[in-house]
């Protein structure tokens, strides 16, 4: 890897790098600093190779290689690897696979090229006989067996291998973690987006916390898609808890207002009815018997809530993963800062500072709650995410 004589390497390989855009948000850290802990970090690293797979009019890759000439930018994924020769030249690799026009399945899955991305760096790898850290931002794949392989081929071959969102490891409101070890009965988040994009993020904040529980994760064995009257029809069978659904609710910053010029604006079932026109549900068991919802509901919230009930404690645990959006004075979004920080963390240990199989997880449950949706809000049986392991013992969320 990198030697105390010279910074470390790195390259980028994105779908798009436009205004707003993930691949903007992370390479622009690598490459122009970034707020950290009260002041200005500059990475101890460089960015020296850039591929872009699709470019627009809205194209910002080309400004940033103006401005940084010490980053080049390469016609292909292997080229950017080995800096235009015929071995492994960088350090570490981002791969930032979300954007972009690309196709979409009969199951409505946008079909990011992570998995083809991954399957180029290994070959580099392969060839020159030498590994080095990668990240892949958000999940591994929309095909489950590619994102098993993805994190099996790094097993393999031995090294670092990093993913995920921001949601695990931004700010919390308030500022807490799953007690380690906790007996965890219950578990919820209440969110926003779309299917196949969002719900990952409500997924991961779910996830983030339950991964701490006694005996760590076990993997899930079914999950179950509830959408529209089903979905309401749900919640009055109370197949999840209400009562962690409203401490989830007491959280958010942006509750649509019930009843507005009330002092009581918390919203009732009726009114949430009203309010929100599409809600989606996964619910879903783990092989523990832990039993965890992520729900959809636009126009009730737009931020991320989770509730957990624990055993011997009479009240819910909640809190919300703090996403403070760009407000059009800066393109930055600051929650993006973290999973950057982390990011060097691995380039510069040679070590990641939470487990792959977090993201793992959580791919499997996005394609299997998708799935569910496609067959009719079917149940279905999950012995593939028989994905276990044990979290991290010290907390990685963002605390300044």
């Amino acid at each position: 890897m990198n030697t105390p004589d010279r910074r470390p390497r790195l390259a980028a390989i994105v779908n798009v790098y436009r205004k707003m855009y993930h691949a903007q948000h992370i390479v622009d850290r690598f490459l122009d600093g970034y707020g950290w802990e009260g002041s200005y970090h500059v990475p101890p690293m460089d960015m020296v190779a850039l591929y872009v797979d699709q470019v627009s009019p809205l194209d910002l890759s080309r400004e940033r290689l103006l401005r940084h000439p010490a980053m080049k930018l390469y016609p292909t994924v292997e080229d950017a690897l080995t800096l235009g020769g015929d071995k492994l030249a960088v350090d570490g690799v981002v791969i930032v696979g979300e954007h972009g026009d690309y196709p979409k399945n009969e199951l409505g899955q946008t079909e990011y090229p992570r998995y083809q991305y991954f399957e180029k760096v290994v070959e580099v790898f392969r060839a020159s006989k030498k590994t080095v850290p990668v990240f892949n931002d958000k999940h591994l794949s929309w095909n489950w067996e590619w994102a098993k392989r993805m994190r099996d081929t790094a097993r393999e071959m031995g090294f670092e291998f990093m993913a995920g969102s921001s949601l695990p490891v931004t700010w919390r409101i308030p500022s807490i973690d799953m007690p380690a070890e906790a007996q965890v009965q219950e578990a919820l988040c209440i969110c926003y987006g779309g299917v196949d994009s969002y719900d990952f993020h409500g997924l991961e904040t779910i996830q983030g916390m339950v991964e701490r529980r006694k005996g760590g994760e076990t993997g899930v064995k079914w999950i179950q898609a509830y959408r529209g009257e089903n979905f309401w029809d749900a919640m009055t069978e109370g197949v999840w808890s209400k009562k962690l659904m409203d401490a989830a609710l007491c959280r958010s910053h942006t509750l649509t207002p019930a009843r507005p010029g009330f002092n009581d604006i918390f919203p009732t079932v009726d009114q949430m009815r009203a309010l929100v026109k599409d809600p989606v549900a996964y619910h879903y068991e783990h092989r523990d018997g832990l039993r965890c919802t992520m729900m959809l509901m636009n126009g009730l919230v737009r931020d991320f809530n989770f509730a957990a009930q624990l055993s011997g404690r009479s009240e819910p645990l909640s809190v919300q993963m703090y996403l403070p959006m760009p407000d059009g004075r800066t393109t930055l979004a600051d929650f993006f800062s973290p999973l950057v920080h982390h990011m060097e963390t691995m380039f510069l240990s040679g070590k990641a500072p939470y487990p792959v199989e977090r993201t793992l997880l959580t791919t499997g449950l996005t394609a299997a709650g998708v799935e569910s949706l496609y067959r009719d809000q079917k149940r279905i049986e999950t012995p593939w995410l028989d994905v276990r392991y044990e979290a991290p013992a010290a907390s990685t969320f963002w605390r300044s």
